[in-house]
Parts: C-alpha cells; sequence; structure tokens
C-alpha cells in the first residue's frame, strides 16, 4: 500500500504535529510512563501531539483522544527486552528493523531481545500521519528518529537509576550491552535497575549516537521471527483459537454488490458440524451467506451446499475486452492535465515512436488468505487480526458494532502476506467479520467467531491493482533526442471515495496513477488522465502506480536510446544529468557489479536495464536473459539500491529479491484479473499465476553508502524489475513488449 507521496499534500494537517515535535522528529514529544510496571520492569510509552489534527480531517475516523499511553519498551527482571513494534509484520522484517533503533540506542544485549506486535492504540500511531497503518514503505523511514529516541531516553533513565543507587555522577556510568558500568567496576543490569528507572523522570532531550559508534545499525542482522518462521512455530492469524469458537465462510455474491434474491440452507444445515446459516450484508452494499460450524471444514461444505439466487441486476457487469476497447477510446480524447508541458514540436518531430500499453487487473494473492476473529459483547468487541489499517480497522468495528472504539480491542496478528490488501479503507473483510457475529449473536448464539476465506474467495473478493492502458507519442530528431512526448493514462481512481481523497487527488488528478511518470529524465512530457469508472474494487497492491509506469517510463526510454544509436546506460545518463546523483549512483553501481558492457553473455543471452525512483528509493536492476522456443527465461539480476542509511542489509536484500520475485510473476502467461459479464474468471493459483521456486533468477543485491535517513524498502524492488526483462528480450527479439503479462505472439 502506497501513502509516502501524501507527505506533500498533507503537510498542513500536520503541521501543529511537526512544530510541537521540532525538527528532530520526536524529541520534545512528551513520553508518558505507564501506570503499572509488569513484574516490576521498566514500560516507556507516548503519545503524538497534534496527531488527532489529522484524524479529524478523515471524516470517516472517529478516534479517541490521544491520551492512554502504550507501551514501546519493557525490560523484565530477568533483562529480557520486549519491543513493541507499532506496525503490522507481514513478510518485510519490521519485527527486527525497528527493534534494532531501539536496541541500538539503549545498548540492550541483542540475545536478549524480543518484539511484540503492538494492538491498535493512540500511542502507535505513526508519528508522521497521525494513524496507525504500515504502508508506502514507511515503516522504518518514518519511525527512525523515534524508536532511536525511545532506546535512548531509556537508556538514560537506567544510567540516572544506577548512578542514584552507587551515589556517584550519572557521567560516571555508561551503558553496554545490557548493563550498566560504573566506578571501580560496579556493574548493574538492566533488569535490576528496571524498577528504580520507572521512578526516573524522563529526559526531554537526548543525543543520539553517532552512527560511527552503531553496533547494530547498518550491520547485517538475522530476524528475530526466522527460527518460528522456518520451522513452522510461527502463529499467524488464520492459525487463531479461542475456547468454543466457531468458524465462519461466506458465499459472496458473484458480480460485486450484487444480493441474495432468495436461498435454500437445508442441504447445509444437514451437514454435521454446521451451526447456523444466517444472510449478512457484504462490501459494496451487497449482501451474502454465512454458514456457522465447528470448524471449517465443515462450514466450506455447507456453504457448497447451499442453493442460492442472486439478484445482479442493480449493479454494473464489467467484462475486461469492453472496458479495454472503452479505455482504447478515451485514450484518444482529452484528458485531465496532470503535467503540462510544450509538445509543438511533437507534429514535425522527423521520427516517432508511437506506443500503446495495456496492463490487467492484479490480485494481491498473498499466502495467508483473509481471515478475523471476532469476540462480539454487548459493551465490548475483540478483534484478532493481520490489519494493517489498526487505526482504520478499530473504527470500522466500532460502527458496524454500534460502540465507541475505546470499546473495541484490536490485536494486531502476524500476517502471511498482504502487499496492501490488508489495508481497505472500507475495512471490507473485518466489517464483514463483524456483521457474521451480529447475525450469530442476533440467533441467540455467543461466544467467538473466525471468519476465514478461502483461496478462491481470496482471489475472486475484490480489491484488485487497476487495470491501465497508456497511450504514448514521442517526437524525436534526427539524433534521437525527444523533442516532445504526449501521454495519456486511463484507468480508475484508487483514492476516490476514501479518507485519503482530499489530501491525494488534486484537480481530479489521483497522484498514485501519474506517480514515476518523467522523473528523474528531462524529458518535455505531457501527461493527461481519465478516471473511468468500473464496478470493480481497486486498491493499492506492492509499490501502486509504479507497477506499470515504470514499465512504460523504463521500455520506452530504452527504445528512444535504440533509436539515437546509443548505450541504453549512456542514453539514462545524459537524460538524468546532474540533478539527481541517487539515480546515477545506483544505476552505476548496478553496471558495475553486473559487469554490463565489459564480461560477455553466453550465447543467446542479452542485458536489460532499467532503473526506477519509488518511496524515496532508487532502484537499478541489470539483468540477463535469453529467449527459447518463445519462452523468455530471466537468469541473473543485479540490484543497486539507494535507499539512504542501510538499518538491516539483511531485510533489504531479502525485500529486493521478494519484489523481483514478485514482478516477475508479473510478466508470465496468465498473471491478470480478467472479468466476464461482471464475474472473476479466475479463482486459484492454477488459473492465476504467480512465480514459483523454478522462475527464481541469481539475484545480487548491493546497497548505495549513504548517512542520511533512510527511505523505504518494501516496496521500490518491485517497479524496475519487469521493464529490465523487457529489454533484455527486446535486443534478443527485436520486438517491443507492450503489455504485462509478456506475449511474445502479438508484440
Amino acid at each position: 500500500m502506497h501513502i509516502d507521496w501524501m507527505r506533500t499534500d498533507a503537510q498542513s494537517a500536520v503541521n501543529d504535529s511537526a512544530d510541537e515535535a521540532g525538527t528532530a522528529g520526536v524529541s520534545r514529544r512528551d513520553f508518558i510512563k505507564a501506570a503499572g510496571v509488569v513484574g516490576g520492569g521498566l514500560v516507556i510509552g507516548f503519545v503524538v501531539p497534534g496527531a488527532q489534527r489529522f484524524a479529524r480531517a478523515q471524516a470517516q475516523q472517529a478516534p479517541s483522544a490521544l491520551t492512554a499511553p502504550n507501551a514501546f519498551l519493557r525490560i523484565a527482571p530477568d533483562n529480557t527486552v520486549t519491543i513493541a513494534v507499532n506496525r503490522l509484520e507481514f513478510g518485510q522484517g519490521v519485527n527486527t528493523s525497528l527493534p534494532m533503533l531501539i536496541a541500538e540506542e539503549l545498548d540492550a544485549d541483542w540475545s536478549q531481545v524480543r518484539s511484540d506486535l503492538a494492538p491498535a492504540g493512540d500511542a502507535y500511531k505513526d508519528p508522521l500521519f497521525g494513524m496507525q497503518m504500515t504502508g508506502g514503505s514507511g515503516s522504518v523511514a518514518h519511525s527512525f528518529t523515534q524508536y532511536r529516541e525511545i532506546g535512548a531516553k531509556a537508556r538514560a533513565m537506567l544510567v540516572t537509576a544506577a548512578a542514584q543507587q552507587w551515589k556517584v555522577p550519572a557521567d560516571k556510568c555508561a551503558a553496554s550491552k545490557g548493563m550498566v558500568i560504573g566506578p571501580g567496576g560496579r556493574k548493574a543490569s538492566y533488569g535490576s535497575l528496571a524498577g528504580a528507572a520507572m521512578e526516573q523522570p524522563v529526559p526531554d532531550k537526548v543525543a543520539l549516537k553517532d552512527p560511527k559508534d552503531f553496533r547494530l545499525i547498518g550491520h547485517p542482522t538475522p530476524r528475530l521471527d526466522a527460527r518460528d518462521k522456518s520451522s513452522g512455530k510461527q502463529k499467524f492469524g488464520i492459525d487463531h483459537s479461542l475456547p468454543g469458537m466457531k468458524v465462519a465462510v461466506v458465499a459472496r455474491p458473484p458480480v460485486f454488490g450484487a444480493k441474495v434474491a432468495k436461498f435454500d440452507a437445508a442441504k447445509a444445515l444437514a451437514i454435521k458440524g454446521v451451526q447456523q446459516v444466517v444472510q449478512v450484508a457484504t462490501d459494496r452494499g451487497g449482501s451474502g451467506i454465512a454458514v456457522i460450524a465447528d470448524g471449517y471444514w465443515p462450514a466450506k461444505q455447507g456453504r457448497d451446499a447451499l442453493v442460492v439466487e442472486w439478484d445482479t441486476s442493480a449493479v454494473e457487469k464489467v467484462s475486461s475486452e469492453q472496458q479495454m476497447a472503452e479505455y482504447r477510446r478515451l485514450a484518444a480524447t482529452p484528458g485531465i492535465v496532470a503535467r503540462d508541458a510544450d509538445i509543438s514540436k511533437l507534429a514535425s518531430a522527423p521520427r516517432k515512436i508511437v506506443a500503446e500499453y495495456s496492463f490487467p487487473y492484479l490480485a494481491h494473492a498473498p499466502m495467508e488468505p483473509l481471515n478475523c476473529v471476532i469476540d462480539l459483547k454487548d459493551d465490548a468487541c475483540t478483534v484478532w487480526a493481520g490489519s494493517q489499517f489498526q487505526t482504520v480497522d478499530q473504527g470500522a468495528v466500532a460502527r458496524t458494532a454500534g460502540l465507541k472504539p475505546e470499546q473495541v480491542t484490536l490485536h494486531t496478528m502476524m500476517a502471511g502476506g498482504g502487499f496492501g490488501r490488508r489495508a481497505v479503507p472500507t475495512s471490507d473483510y473485518i466489517v464483514e467479520a463483524v456483521n457474521v457475529a451480529k447475525a450469530w449473536r442476533a440467533a441467540g448464539k455467543s461466544g467467538p467467531v473466525k471468519l476465514i476465506w478461502s483461496r478462491e474467495d481470496d482471489i475472486k473478493g475484490g480489491y484488485y491493482r487497476p487495470a491501465h492502458l497508456h497511450r504514448a507519442e514521442l517526437g524525436l530528431d534526427d539524433k534521437g533526442n525527444i523533442l516532445a512526448w504526449n501521454h495519456t493514462i486511463v484507468g480508475q481512481s484508487i483514492l476516490a471515495g476514501t479518507p485519503f481523497e482530499p489530501f491525494m487527488v488534486k484537480n481530479g488528478v489521483d497522484a498514485t496513477m501519474v506517480e514515476g511518470m518523467g522523473e528523474p529524465y528531462k524529458v518535455p512530457l505531457k501527461l493527461s488522465v481519465h478516471n473511468a469508472k468500473a464496478n470493480v474494487p481497486v486498491l493499492w497492491w506492492r509499490s501502486v502506480g509504479s507497477t506499470h509506469t515504470a514499465f512504460v517510463m523504463e521500455t520506452l526510454i530504452d527504445e528512444a536510446a535504440q533509436a539515437a544509436g546509443m548505450d541504453p546506460v549512456a542514453y539514462r545518463k545524459q537524460l538524468i544529468g546532474s540533478e539527481h546523483p541517487r539515480h546515477l549512483a545506483a544505476l552505476d553501481l548496478a553496471v558495475a557489479k553486473s559487469g554490463y558492457g565489459k564480461k560477455a553473455l553466453p550465447a543467446g543471452q542479452a542485458w536489460g536495464v532499467a532503473l526506477h525512483e519509488s518511496f524515496q528509493s532508487v532502484v537499478a536492476y541489470v539483468v540477463e536473459a535469453s529467449v527459447k522456443d518463445g519462452v523468455p527465461k530471466l537468469h541473473k539480476v543485479t540490484a543497486a539500491v539507494h535507499c539512504n542509511r542501510a538499518v538491516n542489509p539483511m531485510s533489504i536484500e531479502a525485500q529486493v529479491q521478494g519484489a523481483a520475485l514478485m514482478a516477475l510473476g508479473t510478466t508470465l502467461p496468465g498473471a491478470a484479473i480478467t472479468l466476464k459479464d461482471g464475474v472473476v474468471q479466475q479463482q486459484n493459483f492454477n488459473d492465476y499465476t504467480v512465480a514459483r521456486m523454478p522462475d527464481m533468477p541469481q539475484i545480487a543485491v548491493h546497497v548505495v553508502p549513504s548517512a542520511e535517513p533512510p527511505t523505504g524498502m518494501g516496496e521500490p524492488g518491485l517497479p524496475p524489475l519487469a521493464p529490465a526483462f523487457a529489454n533484455a528480450i527486446a535486443k534478443l527479439t527485436g520486438k517491443r513488449l507492450r503489455q504485462l503479462p509478456f506475449d511474445l505472439k502479438s508484440a
């Protein structure tokens, strides 16, 4: 899910917060010591002044006052340090990288550090945006200073407590690896000092470490959850179970927003273990049938046995072929200008490139399908879910259940992937789970209910990366220089109708649709958009707009380089100039590490190059690929990353590897969601392609050294992979690929 471009547009909404925070980010924010001490340990939390100003601007949310102190750090008597992670861990590594920041400044013994996912709470809201969320590759970037200061202030409190016990000046004491060391070789563990440290005032200001003294930050660090995940011990949301819990599955309408006309539950109720069959409200104003049973299998069998007639008369029925034909028609008409430029030289340009690109809907398809446990009572509701949008989801539960937000406890569960699907402004699957729980209670039942989506539910259930069509016309001079570039994009807005629309849609232009177009190249680009409407729910998808804009930009730049008779790397560097040193550094590093232009490739292989910035990080790829019997194969990928300071190089490497493989999946035949008469045609991995282990190329990841504050890394590795691959294929076949997934026959 993408949020990073919101920084500028939403800044007026958080200016007061920034003023109170000061330029150091959180150096003057109040810390509040929690009222309780767990086992005599030290508990520290803080609230974000001004955050509610942003929250109030989102009309669909009604967050409570920022008063309750929530702990980020707990030091137990046995010296164990437990750090609360205010994000969702769903594979990106925040369960390790964020604790590294606190542990670094705390001078903790890393072997004694543990992490917990924080529940929904005001103290855990993003320091910049004032809502608890995971998205836009912003976890480390937004909390870099925040988490370091928590660690530094806790360290200062521990040192002061030790100094007072020993009756020595605090500046004569030092912290190291979970101990405070004083004059004469005195030592005290953090665990033994935690109770006394709790009595100390939280310092307003602390000096953060000089980076040259870092013992953790910047060093490859194995993930804290690696052992449990690799051994099968890790519990995810779908594994969560409670005494007396029932499991529900829902029969949803085949067309989005359709309703139940009538149904017969007799066969479902006859299945052993099925307890209840109820009609419930579903997303987008639709309705469905929930089968509630003693476990998943009887619930699934019960749903399969239902006899349901659907009323689809009031909803649009999208068909992909007709939709793309309409997109082509729109692309030939004037749209909303998102970026203006003088393109008067286009008509008289001696050479032209005219290209049409198409991109399908994409499902998020995480390995763990959607799920949610709801324990609904008269005056409270407890939720267990792998939520990317804790604040939004907590508010949605409260509204749906008729409760106040403070009556809703939302526990953040480990999630098996998400890629944006667990950050839904409508909270669709969580609201649906509450509706099921309400229907269960209305039937005179009680106790928790777990809603589980099957793989088929997940693939067919909506909230896709939007389909897009691009139309580009470039005018070039005799030397291949770009004289004018007229470009139109057609697609659905993912922001229209959401709480983010006021901040991220300007003059009718959805910022996510056009992000990645133009920069860093000096080109006279006129960019227009058409906001198409369709009865298909759409959402951010890993790297959002850059999933299509990077492909268009980097293949067209490569084609222009060919027209100019120039090396594609040299051509890019010429267009970048000196204004984007981070791009140049990433490109140069990828070229140097790959051996591009120096080593000879095996017969039948070719180089491909692409470069793209997203979420303030730059990734350059140099790939080696072949085509055999019409089937392209990616053999080797050299990646260079400029994400400023690298907190955990191991996580960066893993994120780039995963993003590259996910991007490779978008090039494979069958990697598309298509609709006919409003019905999604794909339903599982047999007919919706994702990349598999045999598809994985060799990947080498290199990071450009930098001392600047870190930028995002969860998503930037995805956009440039497909165009780099396509550029290599073009060299081998002479065919320019104009769509994803690849189709060499029509190229």
